[in-house]
């Protein structure tokens, strides 16, 4: 009977089943350990509040979600199946705002993004050239 989740201690009314413990996570429909947040918070404040934890996850699994959809698909553009670092730095680097975000941020291995200077391009007639030219012209 102990292992069946019945109360039997003798005292009370308690001759219901017991409710089974859910996460704070289960509970706002999360991936990331709200639990775990909560304890780190604390190195930052001594009180926090019941909703902080679970914003800040909020926060952390959508911005995960968007930078794994994007590198996802500059993988799949890479036809590779596995997304490695480079991919990160694609994803990242070719969003404004998660450029904007993550400016400061170094990627180990992800290199740079693609980029040819039009001085470097076929066909590119400097300015000036360009204005001495079409005064030959005339």
């Amino acid at each position: 009977m102990a292992g069946e989740g019945k109360i039997s201690s003798g005292k009370g009314k308690g001759t219901g089943d017991r409710a089974t413990p859910v996460n704070r996570s289960k509970r706002a429909g999360l991936v990331f350990p709200v639990g775990r947040s909560h304890r780190k918070l604390y190195a930052y404040a001594s009180r926090i509040g019941a909703g902080a934890p679970v914003y800040l996850c909020a926060v952390l699994e959508y911005l995960t979600a968007e930078i794994l959809e994007l590198a996802g698909n500059a993988a799949r553009d890479n036809k590779k199946g596995r997304i490695s670092p480079r991919h990160l730095q694609l994803a990242i680097r070719n969003d404004e705002e998660l450029n904007e975000l993550l400016s400061n941020v170094t990627i180990k291995e992800g290199g740079v993004l693609p980029r040819i200077h039009r001085e470097l391009l076929p066909g590119y007639v400097r300015p000036k050239e360009r204005k001495k030219k079409d005064q030959d012209e005339e």
